[in-house]
């Protein structure tokens, strides 16, 4: 916990108990509890929403920015406040999100089936199962690479299914789009349409079978035109830089681990600053 934190329950707290014996207990001094105070212009309030703050910060993995966190407050806690004003006190007490966003772009393997880019960067869905898109990305660990395959809907940008192995296969994109279809058979688009890039996996005779087998619409992105699969990419950004970058797994399990705990987090609880809301809540609304 920052020290200005503590300073700020030390004050929230300072008719109930001696400030001396709190400022003993968060091992802060004196002096620098009373700078706090006559630094701080709201005290009272300030520190209330301090304390939200962080301990959302914390709930969320650090990875709140002033936007979401508005959300959350407005949302579920009833706060109303400027949204300006949560970036301040969240700069001022370094409560702001740990995570940075960057991303190499690449494509690997020879092509047997090549499909038109039916998506063309329209990512929006007036339905579910309508428009998913898919890719593979890989997740480093002490004990090697992990490979995680996944599917999102665009319509929410749920991940609807997702699978991890140790080496990077055709197998392991069919087993994602077999899931996918197991979890979701009852509530598929007339017409599902299925997004990827030009990666081997997506290119092979297997992928052409599976996706004919159950009425799947492929479509591909251009060849040097990463950004008609951005959706797919700025999910493994936003996993990587919000979860694996900031934890380092050490081991496949660990990793497994992570994913499987981060994207529950993300489908069911992170908010979207688009709509206010997590993931499949829209999906449980429609």
């Amino acid at each position: 916990m920052k020290p200005s934190v503590k300073y700020a329950v030390i004050y929230r707290h300072r008719t109930e108990y001696p400030v001396t014996v709190m400022c003993n207990f968060f091992a802060v001094s004196r002096s620098g509890y009373y700078s706090f105070v006559n630094r701080l212009g709201k005290p009272i309030k300030d520190a209330e929403l301090i304390e939200k703050i962080s301990q959302q910060q914390r709930k969320c993995f650090d990875t709140y920015g002033y936007r979401r966190m508005w959300q959350w407050l407005k949302n579920n806690e009833g706060i109303y406040r400027n949204p300006k004003t949560i970036l301040r006190i969240m700069k001022k007490y370094d409560l702001l999100s740990k995570i940075r966003r960057h991303r190499k772009w690449q494509q690997m393997g020879r092509q047997l089936h090549k499909y038109q880019n039916l998506l063309n960067r329209q990512f929006d869905a007036q339905r579910p199962n309508s428009k998913w898109v898919t890719d593979i990305s890989y997740i480093q660990t002490k004990q090697g690479v992990l490979y995680l395959s996944m599917i999102r809907d665009l319509y929410d940008n749920s991940i609807v299914a997702y699978k991890t192995g140790t080496r990077q296969t055709v197998n392991l994109v069919l087993d994602t789009i077999r899931l996918a279809m197991k979890q979701e058979k009852k509530k598929i688009a007339a017409e599902l349409q299925l997004h990827s890039d030009q990666g081997f996996q997506y290119t092979s005779r297997e992928y052409f079978n599976l996706t004919k087998q159950y009425g799947i619409t492929p479509s591909m992105s251009r060849r040097g035109n990463p950004y008609d699969n951005a959706m797919a990419e700025n999910f493994f950004s936003i996993l990587k830089t919000e979860c694996i970058y900031r934890h380092k797994p050490a081991t496949f399990s660990e990793a497994n681990e992570m994913i499987d705990r981060y994207i529950y987090f993300y489908n069911q609880k992170r908010i979207q600053l688009k709509t206010g809301e997590p993931p499949l809540a829209r999906r449980f609304s429609s």
